[in-house]
């Protein structure tokens, strides 16, 4: 986990980075507690690094406890603007809390800013598709497999995505 969320920003010194890296090693093995408690030992000033943030995210997420990961997705917003993985989290929870139309509002204005990434038009179209955007839905779907070095790798998982549920006979067909 740790590779996955070190930025570009000053990495954690030790002990704080050890506790990170704890924390890391208890979530991937599906203990949240303990990935908690060596979160909270990480010293006050580290509390609102933007990796920090992340993993707190993560594990709030996987519980399904959106007001809190909504919570941590607008920090990064705030601290991190420049990583997309900060709008991507922040409309994700709004997305889960029902907060649908939020979270195209907030992840469409940012879009532009990030035009390699997969995973904004991806998320779009599922918001798109809720919002009953049909059309708009397969138009960010087909963005998000031009980006995408895997095409055929995007439409399964979009036939697998309940989201798009509504799509899937035209997603099917998307080459």
């Amino acid at each position: 986990m740790e590779n996955a969320l070190v930025s570009g920003l000053d990495a954690l010194s030790p002990p704080d980075s050890h506790h990170f890296n704890a924390a890391c090693g208890w979530f991937e093995l599906d203990n949240h507690a303990e990935a908690f408690d060596e979160l909270d030992r990480i010293s006050n000033p580290a509390q609102t690094h933007p990796d920090v943030l992340t993993l707190r995210w993560e594990i709030y997420a996987s519980q399904r406890k959106w007001e809190e990961a909504l919570e941590i997705g607008r920090a990064l917003v705030q601290l991190a603007p420049e990583r997309a993985d900060s709008w991507i989290k922040q409309s994700y929870a709004l997305h889960e809390l029902k907060r649908t139309q939020e979270a195209w509002d907030a992840l469409h204005s940012v879009c532009e800013h990030f035009p390699a990434l997969t995973t904004i038009p991806y998320n779009l179209a599922c918001y798109a598709c809720q919002l009953e955007q049909m059309s708009l839905a397969l138009d960010w779907l087909k963005r998000a497999m031009t980006v995408a070095d895997g095409k055929e790798r995007i439409r399964k998982m979009a036939m697998k995505d309940h989201d798009l549920k509504p799509l899937w006979l035209q997603i099917k067909s998307l080459k």
